[in-house]
């Protein structure tokens, strides 16, 4: 018998896995989720309240670009301030334009990543009049940018993009006030209400200094009916509904900045401070007195720094811009002087507000009871090699 040869071995296949790639992947993944737990946090917390900051700056720009630009006829005081440098304007401008940028940008991906919340805004009788604060802003800082005038092309496209938020709010928010079973005006009245109406002031008083008057009467005519309505509403307020939190009272100095921006609208509308543009502002001075001779009525919210302090500043700027023009009307030294106390008073405040806040910026977003910074909820993640 012939032996027979042993088969001969299978062929060896080696295979070598690359470990850079997986090295790379799980490394590409971990930074996503350090991103992940760094941003959510922020983004959950940014809720339209903060966009009382940017009222604030955007409010103070256009008060100093009125300041510094006085007109021919000015009176002696008012041509003294016109001295303000230009520098600081700018830097204030583009100050207000970096914030409001990246707080717009914030509460885009909040509204994309956390709608419920969003929702929750929308829901509360409170929260949901700060929708119209980003507009409201945009709107400000538009009318006190340096680069374009009212007739350009850019500012009429910026004033569509910022007006048309503030008329869908319109039309959803005071719909359901006077449809809408408990969401009647009576029921969820409360001094932050008042911002819905100052969209429309702001708006129409864009609207005017592009020349478009049609368009600015429909606007004022829409916010003034429903500031009256508002006003009556919260003088007559049941006494058992609960009006703010003590947290929140700041938001009551909201009285002031309605009437005071109504009157520089209907300035700008009918192309002078007459009668109707006064008795605006007088009302406006009687309510910041009625305000500032209670200060125990503040005491209690003042006792830990918050983002309503913010509530202070964007009343009082609005005041002194319609002193302003009061004070232009009038050429008498004593409407000067009370337009000078105003203006310094608003810079004042608006400089003390910037220092807390960037003294206290572990404090601006406080945790969330709805969401812990600590433990942040991701999609699995799958690593192929």
């Amino acid at each position: 018998m012939l032996n027979k040869q042993p088969p001969p071995p299978p062929p060896q296949i080696e295979l070598s896995v690359d470990s850079t790639i997986v090295q790379s992947d799980t490394n590409h993944n971990t930074i996503l989720i350090i991103i992940k737990s760094l941003v959510f946090p922020v983004i959950s917390r940014c809720h339209a309240g903060y966009f009382r900051i940017t009222l604030s700056l955007c409010c103070q720009t256009l008060l100093w670009k009125t300041l510094k630009d006085p007109p021919e006829n000015a009176h002696a005081y008012r041509r003294m301030l016109g001295v303000l440098p230009s520098t600081a304007f700018l830097l204030l401008w583009s100050l207000s334009l970096l914030i409001l940028a990246t707080l717009s940008i914030l509460y885009i991906l909040r509204c994309a990543l956390f709608s419920d919340m969003v929702k929750s805004e929308y829901l509360n009788h409170i929260g949901v009049n700060y929708l119209f604060a980003p507009s409201i802003s945009w709107l400000l800082l538009l009318q006190s940018a340096p680069f374009f005038t009212p007739k350009n092309i850019y500012y009429l496209l910026l004033w569509w993009v910022f007006v048309v938020p503030i008329f869908v709010l319109d039309v959803k928010i005071y719909g359901q006030w006077f449809t809408k079973g408990k969401r009647i005006l009576s029921t969820v009245a409360n001094p932050a209400s008042q911002l819905s109406v100052v969209g429309n002031f702001v708006g129409a008083r864009a609207a005017a200094m592009m020349g478009w008057k049609e368009s600015a009467m429909v606007l004022f005519a829409l916010g003034m009916i429903h500031y009256v309505v508002v006003f009556v509403t919260l003088y007559q307020r049941l006494s058992g509904n609960s009006c703010l939190p003590t947290m929140l009272r700041p938001v009551m100095f909201l009285f002031i900045a309605a009437p005071s921006m109504a009157s520089l609208a209907w300035d700008s509308i009918s192309g002078t401070f007459d009668f109707s543009s006064k008795m605006l502002f007088y009302l406006s001075l009687f309510l910041f007195v009625s305000l500032v001779t209670r200060p125990n009525l503040f005491k209690k919210s003042m006792k830990k720094f918050n983002v309503v302090w913010w509530a202070y500043s964007y009343p009082l700027t609005v005041l002194a811009l319609a002193s302003t023009e009061y004070a232009q009307e009038m050429k008498s030294s004593i409407a000067h002087l009370l337009m000078l106390l105003l203006s310094a008073l608003s810079v004042m405040v608006s400089i003390v507000l910037m220092v807390y806040t960037a003294l206290n910026t572990n404090t601006l977003l406080p945790p969330d009871e709805t969401y812990n910074p600590t433990i942040v909820t991701l999609s699995p993640i799958t690593i192929s090699s």
